[in-house]
């Protein structure tokens, strides 16, 4: 999957459900109306969905909502076909594990896009190295803080302050006065926020 430049509403469209592509935009109710039909004016010409389709637009979905490419979620797939347990689980959990999904749940941006940008900016430190690949796995006991600089600090104290303290899952804390955020457990299948059958998504790449 390339880097899309397109309307972002587009693409929850397509797959029939809120991508959270525009943050806290995503839930207004123009765009929530939006969702309920498919983009294209010809939708109504659409006839029944193949197994073979049922499982690429599981995989798209997950794609899209993590923001990340083919080549990205292959290699992903493959570490999780090699670990012990249930591939489509442990494949969910890295996903969540990668640092843009995390600076998004901590609360330090509005989406997922814009914690990639955060990211790549140099704005976030694990463990108090700089680390600006949005892709970077945390593990349990990093910690993830901001660049301790007056421009840094001040768009992430804004940030938290324009979205309100985050509500955040088990496997992360926040330390809002330290803007400092720790990996406490391991995130699991019911961490992922969308509706996704990951059986689908397995079958799909291992065919």
């Amino acid at each position: 999957m390339g880097r899309y430049t397109g309307p972002t509403d587009r693409l929850s469209r397509r797959e029939g459900v809120n991508l959270m592509l525009k943050g806290a935009r995503s839930l207004s109710g123009k765009s929530e109306r939006r969702m309920q039909t498919p983009p294209g004016m010809h939708n109504w010409r659409r006839g029944r969905v193949s197994d073979y389709g049922l499982r690429l637009r599981e995989t798209q979905k997950v794609k899209r909502y993590y923001g990340i490419r083919d080549k990205q979620f292959t290699n992903l797939f493959r570490k999780a076909h090699n670990t012990k347990g249930n591939t489509g689980a442990v494949l969910l959990s890295l996903l969540e594990r990668r640092l843009d999904n995390v600076v998004y749940k901590l609360g330090m941006a509005p989406s997922r896009p814009a914690a990639r940008q955060t990211v790549a900016h140099g704005h976030i430190h694990v463990n108090g190295r700089r680390v600006n690949v949005a892709s970077y796995l945390v593990s349990v006991g990093d910690k993830v803080s901001v660049k301790a600089s007056d421009k840094s600090q001040k768009l992430i104290r804004a940030r938290l302050e324009e979205l309100g303290e985050p509500r955040l899952q088990n496997w992360l804390t926040l330390d809002m006065s330290q803007l400092l955020g720790e990996v406490v457990a391991l995130p699991t299948r019911d961490d992922v926020m969308i509706p996704v059958e990951e059986n689908l998504i397995v079958e799909f790449c291992s065919r």
